[in-house]
C-alpha cells in the first residue's frame, strides 16, 4: 500500500493548525472569565458607592461595556473552535487519503479522533451564551490530548497491521472514539459542577475554587451537560464494546477472554451505567451522581492510557482501544 508523503504533510499541518487555534480559543474564553471577574468587581463598587444628586448623571455605567468584551471574548473564542473543529477534522480526512485506510488504526488517530468528537459535542451542547464560561474547561483537556497527540502519541502515515484490516475496524472503533468523546465533556462539566455547588450563584468567598467557580454556568446546567451527553455515549460505547466482542469472534475464536482492554472497557460502561441509574434515583441524583460521572471519565482516561501503553494484552498490537 503506497503512502502520499504530501497528503501526509497537510495533514500534519492543518493538526498542528487546529492546535494553535485551539490554543488561541482557549485564551479568548480566558479573557472572558477575567472580563467576567472585573465586571463583577465593578459592580460592588456600584453597589457601594453612594446615590448621585438629583440631576446629575450618576456613575459611569462600567458593567455594560464589561458585559461587552465578556461576550466579544466568549464570541470570539466560540468561533475559533468552530475553525479549529474543521482543522482538526480536515487532518483526519487527509490522514486517510494519505494511507488509503480508515484513520483510526494507532494511538494519535484515535486519540485525535476522540477529541474531535469531544470538540464537536462540546459545540451541539455548549453553545448558549450563558453556558461559554464551561469551555475554558474542556479546552484544557483538550489541548492537553492534542499536545500529546502530536508529541508523545505522534505516529508516521503508514498502513495498519493485518489483523487490523477488517471492515470491523471503522465500525467498532469509531463507536468507542465517539463514546469517549462525549464522556469527556461529561466528565468536565460532572466536574465543575462539583464545583459549583461548593459556590452556589451570589456567595462570597471560597477561596481559590470559589474564585474558579463563581462565573461557571448554574449547577442545575452543568449538571443537565452531563447527563444529556452521557445519555448519548452511553449506548454508543455500549454497542461499541458488544461489536468489539464480535470481532473477536472471528479474529480470536472466542467472544470474550477477559483481555485487560476489554475487561476494562466493560467495568467503565458499568460505571457509566451506574451513574445513569443514580441519577434518577432520589438521594444519589447531585453530588454522589456526579462523582460517579467523574470516576467514569477518570477510567475511560486509565483505559486510554496506562491499558494501551503499559499493560500487555491482546490489544497491545493495535497501539488503541
Amino acid at each position: 500500500m503506497d503512502i502520499d508523503p504530501n497528503l501526509a504533510r497537510y495533514s500534519d499541518l492543518t493538526f498542528q493548525t487546529a492546535f494553535a487555534v485551539y490554543v488561541l480559543a482557549m485564551l479568548m474564553f480566558a479573557g472572558q472569565y477575567g472580563s467576567a471577574r472585573v465586571k463583577k468587581a465593578h459592580e460592588r463598587e456600584l453597589v457601594g458607592a453612594p446615590a448621585a444628586p438629583h440631576g446629575s448623571p450618576g456613575p459611569r455605567v462600567g458593567p455594560v461595556v464589561q458585559r461587552s468584551w465578556r461576550d466579544k471574548f466568549g464570541g470570539m473564542g466560540y468561533a475559533l473552535i468552530v475553525v479549529a473543529a474543521v482543522s482538526h477534522f480536515a487532518s483526519l480526512v487527509l490522514r486517510g487519503l494519505a494511507t488509503d485506510r480508515f484513520p483510526l488504526g494507532n494511538m494519535y488517530e484515535f486519540t485525535s479522533a476522540m477529541v474531535l468528537v469531544a470538540v464537536v459535542s462540546g459545540l451541539v451542547f455548549i453553545r448558549k451564551p450563558d453556558q461559554r464560561p464551561l469551555w475554558i474547561f474542556v479546552l484544557v483537556p483538550v489541548v492537553l490530548l492534542v499536545f500529546l497527540c502530536g508529541t508523545v502519541l505522534y505516529a508516521d502515515a503508514a498502513p495498519v497491521v493485518p489483523a487490523l484490516q477488517s471492515f470491523w475496524l471503522p465500525i467498532h472503533v469509531s463507536l468507542a472514539v465517539i463514546g469517549s468523546g462525549l464522556f469527556l465533556v461529561a466528565g468536565v462539566a460532572s466536574l465543575m459542577f462539583l464545583l459549583r455547588i461548593r459556590r452556589p450563584e451570589g456567595a462570597e468567598g471560597g477561596g481559590f475554587v470559589g474564585r474558579i467557580a463563581e462565573h461557571l454556568p448554574s449547577g442545575q446546567s452543568l449538571d443537565r451537560i452531563a447527563y444529556r451527553t452521557t445519555v448519548i455515549a452511553f449506548p454508543i460505547f455500549g454497542v461499541g464494546v458488544i461489536l468489539g466482542a464480535v470481532w473477536a469472534e472471528a479474529a480470536w475464536g472466542r467472544f470474550w477472554g477477559w483481555d485487560p482492554k476489554e475487561t476494562m472497557s466493560f467495568v467503565t460502561w458499568i460505571v457509566y451505567a451506574a451513574y445513569l441509574h443514580a441519577r434518577a434515583t432520589a438521594g444519589w441524583r447531585d453530588v454522589k451522581a456526579a462523582w460517579i460521572n467523574v470516576t467514569g471519565f477518570a477510567m475511560v482516561v486509565f483505559n486510554l492510557f496506562f491499558i494501551n501503553m503499559v499493560v500487555s494484552g491482546l490489544h497491545s498490537y493495535a497501539g488503541l482501544n
